[in-house]
């Protein structure tokens, strides 16, 4: 790195722009409005991102365009950074920082430092103590330095840093189909069929009756037995939050054995299927470990008829029944006393069985998909340190393609 000159990265954007600040109105039409909720966890989906009615001199104005970089400046997000490429028609909102890089730097590079630990040293000293809510300004956020390589370097290393991020990105775009095709298959076999009554074998019971339905809970924090050296995974509604597929593989803490005997529900198997019961309700996962829970849960034990694949779509299916049920006067919370007398139809064996050799594979490829994303993540952020300090240096043939031009979407395919 000692090699490379150093910018600030202020003198590296043609232009450092504030987004939207007029109050911007949902409408089923018009441009999207890229908000910092969009852009956690990393990735922006832009389908989820609405619309807003904007004046054509402000939509010009604050259009994104391919290679634009976004920061968030405020909230328990400020520095949290997304690079765009080939958006939906769409503009910023004002707690976002748009960098247009100039012709210095290869601006899918600098994204990447914007993800680096020697960008988060810096936002960590300027932020300082500002817990409540943290801010900084478009100034003081670019005013970091940062060591410049060639740009054919930039290019190759934000090719390879690229080809494994649009890979990621590329498994969560299949998760989305697979989701929406079980989705379609659950409704056509289970929900049309019922509009004009029963067809012969099917009956009416309830979700209680028909999988075993359990909460958990927290053992005390104050206690170290319960959790230093704990191997079993527990969940809490924060671990199903950022799930872009329907799928829990792993928890951000984990408990001792000590831990799992004091949650009556102990350790729950494989395959169970979870659901946030409250703050906010409606998170909905299965599981893949097997795994303890926290009180913000329904669990549903599928060891009967209904399989889990059949559980999970009949959960989301029915969430606003499911939300109608729950109570509560500081936040909304569904009890496995309002929830377990839910009622559910349960179709013939055959038919259920049936229905499963059709999900279970969609579900199996979800589950390859996202382990599959896990490792490349890991991969991308090991080597983002080395790569950007200079520690490890790209092989010459894969520079000098990027010195001759080469886009680096045809340089990642052709190295990697």
């Amino acid at each position: 790195m000692s090699e490379w000159p150093a910018y600030r990265l202020a003198d590296l954007c043609d232009s450092i722009d504030y987004g939207y600040t007029a109050s911007a109105k949902e409408s089923p039409v018009g441009p999207r409005f890229l908000r910092i909720t969009d852009i956690v966890p990393g990735h922006i989906n832009w389908q989820s991102v609405p619309h807003c009615e904007i004046e054509a001199a402000d939509a010009a104005r604050y259009r994104l365009h391919h290679g634009d970089v976004v920061i968030a400046r405020t909230g328990a997000t400020t520095g949290v950074s997304a690079y765009i490429a080939n958006p939906a028609d769409a503009v910023f909102a004002s707690y976002l920082v748009r960098l247009k890089v100039g012709s210095k730097a290869d601006s899918r590079f600098i994204a990447y430092f914007l993800k680096s630990e020697e960008f988060w040293d810096y936002m960590r000293g300027v932020l300082g103590d500002k817990s409540a809510q943290p801010n900084a300004s478009a100034r003081t956020m670019t005013q970091v330095k940062l060591h410049l390589p060639p740009l054919p370097d930039q290019h190759a290393i934000a090719a390879v840093l690229g080809a494994l991020d649009d890979k990621i990105e590329l498994n969560r775009r299949m998760n989305e189909t697979l989701e929406a095709l079980a989705q379609g298959l659950f409704k056509a076999w289970f929900v049309d069929p019922t509009q004009d009554g029963l067809p012969k074998g099917w009956r009416e019971s309830t979700i209680g009756e028909e999988v075993r339905v359990v909460g958990g809970s927290t053992p005390s924090t104050s206690e170290p037995e319960f959790w230093e050296g704990g191997t079993h995974h527990w969940a809490t509604p924060k671990d199903l939050a950022p799930l872009a597929s329907p799928v829990l593989l792993d928890t951000e803490r984990k408990i001792t054995d000590a831990g799992v005997q004091q949650i009556s529900s102990g350790l729950l198997p494989v395959a169970t299927v979870l659901l946030s019961s409250r703050a906010p309700i409606g998170y909905l996962a299965i599981s893949e470990v097997p795994v303890a829970v926290n009180q913000g849960f329904i669990a549903m034990v599928c060891d009967k008829k209904l399989p889990n694949y059949y559980v999970r779509l009949w959960a989301k299916e029915n969430m606003e029944a499911i939300k109608a049920n729950a109570n509560g006067t500081t936040f909304l919370e569904i009890s496995k006393k309002n929830f377990r007398p839910l009622p559910v139809v349960v179709p013939p064996e055959p038919l259920l069985k049936d229905f499963k050799r059709q999900v279970e594979p969609l579900h199996r490829q979800m589950v390859l998909n996202l382990k599959e994303s896990r490792t490349l993540a890991g991969l991308r952020d090991a080597l983002l340190p080395k790569l950007l300090s200079g520690e490890l240096r790209l092989p010459a043939a894969l520079v000098a393609q990027a010195q001759a031009g080469v886009p680096a979407a045809e340089l990642a395919q052709a190295n990697y």
